[in-house]
């Protein structure tokens, strides 16, 4: 306020003391008119140095001034040298952070709003070949044209990371995980996994050439044992329970071959058929045939259709994925319990459920369920000749079908497993279909 005052003063000044030298010859109107004509040629005076300072010199520092004008410009000096050291301080930060991704052995790849390339470290121009300046501003979609990349890019869920093969070598395996940030910019970041998919891809064929491998003196062992069993009544007690023990662990080891086969086939088959449009009623009546069959009625075995819907998938691996949550079910909860399929509409897709009313699962062991061989209760899970690998067999067959396992459970509270299917997997029934055409 002081340079207001100031300011009011010396435009009273001006007014008042050309307006009594011009009374004392005759005409104060000129005098008072020369009194404001001198004040505003003087702030036209410093508003034009501002103009040419913020045209031709906006990086000097401000003009001199006086009165508010000399305060104007002190204070835009002052703002002038606070952001210069904003900027100084934020390229620090930049050039700081640009070093940190030179060093880094993952390809860093920054991209605007529209998805062009703005900046990346050189580990990016090796692993996906791009080039500076040439490549700047164009798209990333440009250069990463596997329409699975592609796919991922725009559907802006990105959750989990993209694995595909290097755009520049094909035994080079990278990772991408994307980023938003920002004013819907993305962060890209590859990975090379060339080793850990070697690893992998030793780990399940490993697997499925022991698999293989313990298939045929199994079926010899089942052989003999049930030839040997055909005449037990020959046998002295002893070697007949002996027998039935062996018997039924060859069953079990079976069993855990059948799906480490299964599994590992689920895991490195690649191709797939055309989906057909599956009737779902149909096969969970099925699948409540055969665990009908397999509690031998100690357990309720429920079915409940809520929609005539069709699902687009694999019968077979579809079978085994709800026949494993449906005999889990079976297994693990105690006789007298009740264990309901459902096929309903959800959210925007179907979603098959299995849920029990059993003893549920401590909320605790959920995420890890799906894991190979992890069991909740070891030594339930072997009475029960569990393998450890259903729900693991469940996750794969799912993934092939664009779709997620949810778990609900609380001890005491039963158990809800959903396998959740979306819209573009689902196909409304053909007679629905027609009704909707007659109307």
């Amino acid at each position: 306020m002081y340079y207001w005052t100031n300011e009011l003063w010396r435009l009273a000044y001006l007014v008042i003391g050309l307006g009594v030298f011009g009374w004392l010859f005759g005409a104060p109107g000129w005098g008072l008119a020369a009194g404001l004509g001198l004040y505003v040629y003087l702030h036209l005076r410093h508003l034009r140095a501002l103009y040419v300072w913020l045209t031709q010199h906006p990086n000097d520092t401000p003009p001199v001034g006086a009165g508010v004008w000399g305060d104007l410009f002190d204070r835009l000096y002052k703002y002038q040298k606070t952001q210069r050291q904003s900027q100084a301080r934020l390229r620090d930060i930049i050039r700081r952070v640009q070093d940190s991704c030179e060093a880094m052995r993952d390809a860093v790849v920054m991209l605007d709003r529209h998805g062009d390339l703005e900046w990346w470290n050189s580990a990016a121009g090796q692993m996906l070949g791009f080039q500076t300046p040439h490549d700047r501003g164009q798209h990333i979609t440009n250069f990463l044209r596997d329409p699975r990349f592609v796919a991922y890019f725009n559907a802006r869920d990105y959750r989990e990371p993209l694995t595909l093969a290097s755009p520049l070598r094909d035994d080079v395996t990278l990772q991408y995980q994307v980023t938003l940030f920002g004013d819907n910019e993305r962060l890209v970041m590859a990975r090379d996994i060339s080793r850990l998919h070697r690893l992998e891809q030793m780990r399940r064929d490993f697997v499925a050439n022991v698999s293989h491998e313990l298939r045929t003196p199994l079926t010899v062992l089942t052989g003999y044992l049930e030839t040997y069993l055909d005449q037990a009544d020959q046998l002295p007690p002893r070697w007949q329970r002996g027998l039935g023990q062996m018997q039924e662990q060859t069953q079990r080891m079976q069993n855990l071959v059948e799906d480490l086969l299964l599994l590992s086939k689920l895991e490195t088959d690649q191709t797939r058929d055309d989906p057909a449009p599956l009737d779902m009623a149909t096969l969970l009546e099925n699948i409540r045939d055969d665990a009908t069959n397999l509690c031998a009625g100690s357990h309720e075995i429920a079915l409940d259709i809520h929609t005539t819907d069709r699902l687009l998938g694999d019968a077979g691996e579809m079978r085994s994925a709800v026949s494993n949550l449906v005999f889990n079910a079976v297994r693990y909860t105690p006789p007298g319990s009740t264990v309901t399929l459902r096929w309903k509409a959800w959210k925007e897709g179907a979603a098959v459920e299995v849920e029990d009313d059993g003893d549920g699962i401590d909320p605790v062991h959920l995420p890890r369920l799906t894991e190979r061989f992890y069991r909740v209760d070891k030594g339930r899970s072997a009475a029960n000749g569990g393998t450890g690998l259903g729900l693991a067999i469940v996750k794969h067959v799912l993934l092939r079908h664009d779709a997620h396992l949810d778990i609900d459970s609380h001890p005491g509270q039963g158990a809800l497993f959903r396998c959740v299917f979306p819209a573009t997997r689902v196909r409304t029934a053909p007679e629905e279909r027609r009704a909707v055409g007659s109307d």
